[in-house]
C-alpha cells in the first residue's frame, strides 16, 4: 500500500524538520511540507503536531521461543515491541535448544519467519551450552543468521576462553556480546553491598563481579582486534573502562538499560518487578551512566526486555527470578525522566534508542531518507497515559514504572512499509 504521512516534524540528520513521508514498495521517500507530488496515495495520515523517528532497535531482548513459551512467546514479544515503537529487535540465545549450531538455531529461525510483527535477528551463543564454560559454539556457521554471539546469562569465565572467542567471531565479522558476571565474586543472594541490601538481609552481586569482567575483555579486545560489546552495564566502573577503552582506539561499545537511567537502590521495594540482573544500584552508578550517555561512553539503550510468568514474580526479592519487561515503556519512561527533564535532547534519545544500534551491529535501516526501509515510529510527544501492565502486549508483567504517569505515546509502528501496530484508543 502507498501511504502519505503529511505534516510532521521529521527527525533526519539535520534534527527535526517539517516533512511529508511518502511510502511506497517498502521504502520510504522524504518530501518538501505540503508537497503535491503524492496524490496517487491510497492512505493519506495527518500527522500534524506528532514527531517521525527511525523505528527504535533492541540489541537485547529475551523473546524466549523455542523452549519457553510460557513466559513469552516470539509473536507476544514482536507485538510488545510493536507497541513500543520498536521495527526491529535481537533476541537473546536462552532458549531450547541452545542456539551453538546451526541446526539448533533453525528451530528459532523458522518460528520468526512465522510470527514476528517486527524484524528480529538472534543471537548466536558464545559456547556450545550457553553458560560461560563450555567449548566454543559453531560460529562460522552460525554467522550468516545471527547478528553476534553471546551466552547472556552467564559471563564467560576464563580470559582464555574469552580471548578464543574473540579470535573466531572477529573471522566471521560479527560482535561479541558480553554478559560480565565473574561467578567467583557471586554469594548465593541477589541484590548488591548497598544499605538497602544490608537492611533487608540481602546478599550477593557486587559491582565488581559486572566491571572486572568489562576490565578483563576490553584488554582482550585491544589485544585480539575483536569489536566486543557490553551488556546492561550498570556500574560507574564499567563506565569509566570503557571511556578510557575508546580513547585508546579499542574496537569496543556498550549498552545500558531504561531502569538503570531512572532508578536506584533508593527506590527498592521487596517486590519482584524489582528484581533484574545486573541489579539497581547506588544514584553514584546512576549518575555515572547518564554521564556516560551523553558523552558517548555508553552506546545505546536497549531495554533487557526479560518476561516470566507471574508466579515466577511473585516470590519477592529473594526468591523471584531475575528479569523485568521493557519494551512497551521505554521510550515514553526515558522521553519522560531524561528529555523533559533536560536531561539529554530529543535527538539524543533517538540517536541511542535508533541510530547508534543498528551502525554498532550491521543492521539495515534507522535513518530517513529516500530508498531507506519504512522502518518508522510516529510518536505524540503531547500524550500522557499511566503504565498499566495489565494492558501490556507481552505475556510478563513486572514493571517497576508499574502505575507511573508517563508522556510520550507511540500512535504507529510501520516496519517495511507495513504497519504492525496502530494506536485505536481516544
Amino acid at each position: 500500500m502507498t501511504m502519505l504521512l503529511k505534516n510532521a516534524e521529521v527527525f533526519t540528520p539535520e534534527g527535526f524538520k517539517p516533512r511529508d513521508l511518502f511510502i511506497s514498495d517498502g521504502k520510504v521517500f522524504v518530501l518538501a511540507a505540503d508537497s503535491s507530488e503524492t496524490t496517487d496515495a491510497v492512505r493519506i495520515i495527518d500527522c500534524t503536531g506528532k514527531v517521525i523517528v527511525p523505528g527504535f532497535t533492541d540489541v537485547h531482548v529475551h523473546l524466549r521461543e523455542p523452549g519457553f513459551f510460557y513466559k513469552e512467546s516470539i509473536a507476544t514479544g514482536t507485538a510488545a515491541a510493536a507497541r513500543g515503537g520498536y521495527t526491529c529487535v535481537c533476541s537473546m540465545p536462552n532458549v531450547k535448544p541452545v542456539p551453538s549450531t546451526v541446526d539448533a538455531l533453525r528451530a528459532q529461525l523458522d518460528i520468526i519467519e512465522k510470527d514476528a510483527k517486527v524484524k528480529t535477528v538472534p543471537y548466536g551463543t558464545i559456547t556450545m551450552e550457553q553458560d560461560g564454560r563450555s567449548s566454543l559454539s559453531d560460529m562460522e556457521a552460525m554467522a550468516p543468521y545471527v547478528c553476534a554471539f553471546s551466552d547472556d546469562g552467564k559471563g564467560v569465565q576464563t580470559a582464555q576462553l574469552m580471548e578464543e572467542a574473540m579470535i573466531r567471531a572477529k573471522r566471521t565479522g560479527k560482535l561479541i556480546v558480553a554478559h560480565c558476571e565473574d561467578e567467583s565474586l557471586l554469594h548465593g543472594g541477589y541484590i548488591h553491598d548497598g544499605a538497602y541490601a544490608r537492611a533487608h538481609g540481602h546478599r550477593g552481586i557486587c559491582s565488581k563481579s559486572e566491571w572486572i569482567q568489562v576490565q578483563r575483555d576490553t584488554e582482550l579486545s585491544e589485544k585480539t582486534g575483536a569489536g566486543y560489546h557490553v551488556c546492561h552495564i550498570s556500574t560507574k566502573e564499567s563506565v569509566e573502562i570503557l571511556r578510557k577503552a575508546k580513547e585508546r582506539g579499542v574496537d569496543v561499545s556498550g549498552e545500558t538499560a531504561p531502569h538503570y537511567l531512572i532508578l536506584c537502590e533508593d527506590d527498592l521495594q521487596e517486590d519482584g518487578r524489582f528484581k533484574m540482573n545486573p541489579p539497581l544500584r547506588s544514584a553514584e552508578d546512576r549518575d555515572a551512566l547518564i554521564e556516560g550517555i551523553k558523552d558517548g561512553s555508553i552506546d545505546m539503550i536497549a531495554t533487557d526486555h526479560a518476561p516470566h510468568s507471574a508466579e515466577e514474580k511473585a516470590k519477592g526479592l529473594a526468591g523471584s527470578a531475575f528479569g523485568i519487561v521493557g519494551l512497551e515503556t521505554a521510550f515514553s519512561v526515558l522521553y519522560t525522566c531524561l528529555v523533559k527533564k533536560g536531561v539529554i535532547t530529543l535527538e539524543k534519545l533517538i540517536e541511542l534508542m535508533s541510530v547508534n544500534p543498528r551502525k554498532r551491529f550491521g543492521l539495515e535501516g534507522g535513518l530517513i531518507a529516500d530508498g531507506q526501509p519504512a522502518d518508522l515510529t510516529v510518536l505524540d510527544l503531547n500524550r500522557s497515559y499511566r503504565i498499566d501492565p495489565a494492558r501490556f502486549a507481552s505475556k510478563g508483567r513486572a514493571t517497576p514504572f508499574e502505575g507511573w504517569e508517563v508522556q510520550g505515546k507511540v500512535l504507529i509502528t510501520m516496519v517495511n512499509g507495513e504497519i504492525a501496530y496502530e494506536e485505536t484508543d481516544a
